[in-house]
């Protein structure tokens, strides 16, 4: 797994990961290949090149040599990689918009531990979309209710630890999700079969 602060041009990036789609907003590209980059930095041999996207939107290789996924927010990117297990990343900067979605992401039980957290909602909120999106990713198939499916059964109360989630779809998959708060920055991700 690697973290990366994004302060180069393009061009840095461009010089190792070639741009397999055409991205117009010079901020977006820069995520991306910052992104891809990052594949390659935790692995050398990465395909890149070979990355498809899949009709749920998640990048893939087809041949399934690694297992991996990206995330991007203001000037970072995130990626972590696999050879054995389905993994899932999600980078988030903190913000109070997540106030106003939360009914649509949080299970009931969720919010009610909520109700009962002294950290500070907006810090706890950003967290908990970002472990629902670490989640989401992991499992990569789209068709999820991020409510029910995607659960979450503590809350954390220190700067860095892990928490204990399933993925309850036609099976229950218990998943262990490791994050990180850093200054108004979240980094959640999880490996493991499924």
């Amino acid at each position: 797994m690697a973290v990366w602060k994004i302060v180069e041009p393009a061009s840095f990036f461009l010089e190792t990961v070639s741009l397999t789609k055409e991205i117009t907003h010079p901020h977006k590209r820069l995520q991306h290949l910052a992104g891809r980059y990052l594949l390659g930095y935790l692995f050398p041999d990465f395909p890149s090149e070979a990355i498809a996207i899949a009709d749920t939107r998640k990048p893939f290789l087809p041949d399934e040599q690694y297992h991996f996924s990206i995330s991007h927010c203001g000037d970072y990117a995130a990626a972590i990689v696999s050879r054995t297990d389905r993994v899932g990343i999600d980078i988030e900067l903190l913000t109070p918009r997540v106030e106003k979605i939360k009914h649509k992401f949080l299970h009931p039980d969720e919010l009610l531990m909520l109700q009962q957290s002294a950290v500070d909602p907006i810090t706890l909120l950003t967290l908990l979309w970002s472990a629902k999106e670490a989640m989401f990713k992991w499992w990569g198939n789209g068709d999820v209710d991020f409510s029910e499916v995607l659960r979450i059964y503590e809350l954390p109360d220190k700067p860095e630890g892990t928490l204990k989630t399933s993925f309850v779809k036609e099976q229950t998959y218990p998943l262990i999700l490791h994050y990180q708060l850093h200054g108004n920055l979240t980094l959640v991700w999880t490996k493991g079969e499924g």
